[in-house]
């Protein structure tokens, strides 16, 4: 789903409005002074963009460009932005994804593994679970000899509050099957770093 085709839900819109609005005269703002009238708006449709992955099947899109092929090396999609926000304090956190997997007869479209990244993506996250929900969903759906999961990503929890330590970078990874070998995932790496 393109930007041009997300519309947002206008009685949700709403709600979240009156949420906003309330939100704004806590911490001491004015919501009708002009700079804020239309924020409240504003909010309720970007927050609907930005969770947008809920409403969206990541299976069903890697499904729509399933090819049988006898192909059974590693294919890597690396350096796929994403942008995300956590659950905890619902500030973004963003960086890189890169995804590997060992067809087992069965490749998807190129562009649907970045597609199943931003539909995870696009949800209240932990970068730990985004990284095992993108890793088991290829998994379950091509059936692959293995994949491959790593997210670099900065959080701005980190970053503009707590801590506040802004060059922080957080790594994880998660794997399956041929994966396993110390040697399969040395070769990964070597490749999303070179």
């Amino acid at each position: 789903m393109d930007l041009q085709a997300f519309h947002s839900n206008p009685e949700v819109t709403a709600a979240i409005e009156k949420a906003v609005e309330e939100t704004l005269r806590q911490i001491g703002e004015d919501p009708q002074r002009e700079g804020l009238v239309k924020t409240p708006h504003r909010v309720g449709n970007a927050l609907q963009f930005l969770t947008k992955g809920y409403k969206e099947d990541p299976e069903a899109i890697l499904r729509s460009a399933l090819f049988e092929e006898d192909y059974r090396q590693m294919v890597v999609v690396k350096d796929i932005d994403f942008y995300s926000l956590c659950e905890h304090h619902m500030l973004p956190f963003f960086g890189k994804v890169h995804v590997a997997y060992i067809p087992d007869g069965r490749i998807t479209g190129l562009s649907k593994i970045a597609r199943v990244v931003d539909v995870f993506a696009r949800r209240l996250q932990v970068q730990e679970r985004l990284t095992t929900q993108i890793k088991d969903c290829i998994q379950k759906t091509l059936n692959p000899l293995g994949v491959m999961v790593v997210i670099e990503a900065e959080h701005l929890c980190m970053q503009m509050r707590g801590v506040q330590k802004q060059h922080a970078m957080t790594v994880t990874s998660d794997f399956t099957g041929v994966f396993n070998q110390a040697k399969t995932r040395e070769e990964f790496m070597k490749l999303i770093k070179g």
